[in-house]
This record gives structure tokens, sequence and C-alpha cells, in this order.
């Protein structure tokens, strides 16, 4: 007797998956790239909509961060309304995210996980043995913003702090995040005397750009193997709360040499 194949994928954003040449995506998309909560507003709401041609059942929930958490295993300051539901095709449906209150850092962001596992319903008259189940699961970070930190958001990047040091055969810009915020770079470039030195591929397709406060992070450059001179400046590339791409630039701090305190 045959038994059901039952595949889940897993997805970070709204991506396109191939299995052994069968196309599939998902139904069910979320309206946004992030959730920006203000710890002082009452509640959040995200907008899901079913894209797809065929009803989905959904549930959701909220991780600190493992993969592997599930709903009955994972506490977080918040309620989702509602956790599993039903959307019909080429309609919408509002999950509302509720904070506790519930204590978390008064002085930086705090980082969460919403999971949206969309499950899409069997086809009527198919054969069981012969059917391959697909589950889509989607993650959005949630940023819990505290009140009156001591500055917007919007500065956050330009802060970051950028040094040149040695790194295994060649060198690496080093980049530390000072401040509150979270800030997501999705580009990094070295410039040097007209030169471009482009950070290394991620090693694997869910290597995150996210620097966390007070996070340091370094970003290798393969095509630099002898030391630079001239003026070192970085440009590099943040995500807004928008999901806006905004380019930076900043300079470099070269290698043996001390940054000056702000």
């Amino acid at each position: 007797m045959k038994k059901l194949a039952c595949l889940v994928l897993y997805t970070c954003g709204v991506v396109g998956l191939l299995l052994q040449a069968v196309p599939a995506r998902a139904g069910v998309i979320m309206h946004g790239t992030r959730v920006i909560y203000p710890a002082d507003q009452q509640e959040v709401v995200v907008r899901l909509e079913n894209k797809g041609d065929r009803p989905a059942l959904v549930q959701a929930w909220l991780d600190t961060g493992d993969i592997r958490s599930t709903p009955a295993t994972v506490r977080t300051p918040f309620t989702l309304s509602p956790p599993i539901f039903r959307i019909e095709p080429h309609q919408q449906q509002a999950l509302r995210l509720r904070y506790t209150g519930a204590a978390a850092a008064p002085d930086r962001e705090s980082l969460y996980w919403l999971n949206v596992l969309e499950v899409p319903p069997l086809t009527a008259g198919t054969e069981q043995g012969n059917q391959i189940e697909l589950a889509f699961r989607t993650r959005l970070r949630v940023f819990l913003r505290p009140q009156a930190l001591p500055y917007s958001v919007a500065s956050a990047a330009s802060k970051l702090q950028w040094k040149l040091v040695a790194h295994e055969h060649g060198y690496a810009l080093q980049a530390t995040n000072p401040t509150p915020y979270h800030v997501s770079l999705s580009s990094v470039d070295l410039l040097n005397e007209g030169k471009r030195f482009t950070k290394a591929p991620n090693k694997e397709a869910n290597d995150s750009l996210m620097m966390p406060c007070g996070d340091v992070k370094l970003f290798a450059l393969p095509l630099l193997r002898e030391y630079p001179t001239g003026a070192l400046n970085v440009e590099f590339t943040a995500v807004s709360d928008f999901g806006a791409r905004v380019r930076h630039s900043a300079s470099v701090t070269p290698p043996g040499a001390r940054r000056s305190k702000p």
C-alpha cells in the first residue's frame, strides 16, 4: 500500500519553490516585508491574502528565533488572533497581534518571528496514494520597538561603525551596530582608489545580513589580498521599515587604527 508523501517546505519571505521538477508556490502571502510593533500601541494588524484558486487552511504563531519551535512549545509576549483559520480563494484575512506588556528590554528593540503555515486542501478525485501534499511556512520578522529611544530608526544605519581587519588570507570589513535598533543590510562594498570590493556571497541561502543591537559582524572581501592604500569607504544598502532599500556611504577605519569616540 502506497503511503502519502508529505513534504514541508520552509521559506523566509515569499519565494518560489521547485521540488523535483514540480513547480509549486504558496498561495497565501503576507503584505509587507516586516512587522514593526511600537510597544505603546494596542495592536498591530498583519494582512494575509490568498492568491490561489483553492481555499487554504492557515496556522499562525510567533517564536523567538528557533525555527524548530512549535505553537505548543514557544512563549512570546504576544497574543495572536485568529491562530487557525481558513482563507477562501482571492480573499484576505487580518491577523491581530497584541503585546501583553510582558517584560522586554526597555532600551532597545526585541526581535520575534511571525510564522504562517499554509496547508492546501486535498484535491477531489485524486487517488490518495499518488498525491503529494505541499505545506508552505513563511516567517516574517517582528520588531518590538520601545518608546523614547534616543533617536529615530531612520538614522540607525548611518551610525554603523566600519573597520578593515585582517581575515584569513586577506581582509574583511568589520561592522559594529552601536544603536538600539536592528539594522538590515542587503549589500556591502568596500571602495578604494576607484576599485570596488564586494563582500563574499552568502554561504547559505538563508544567511542573514541583519545586525541586531550591539552586534559585530565580519564581511569577507575575497578579492582584497593586499594591504590597501589611500582612502577607504564603504557603500552599503540598508532596508527601511517599509522594505525600501536605502544607499549609504561611510568612511572605514584602516587596519590597526583606533576609531575615535563619537
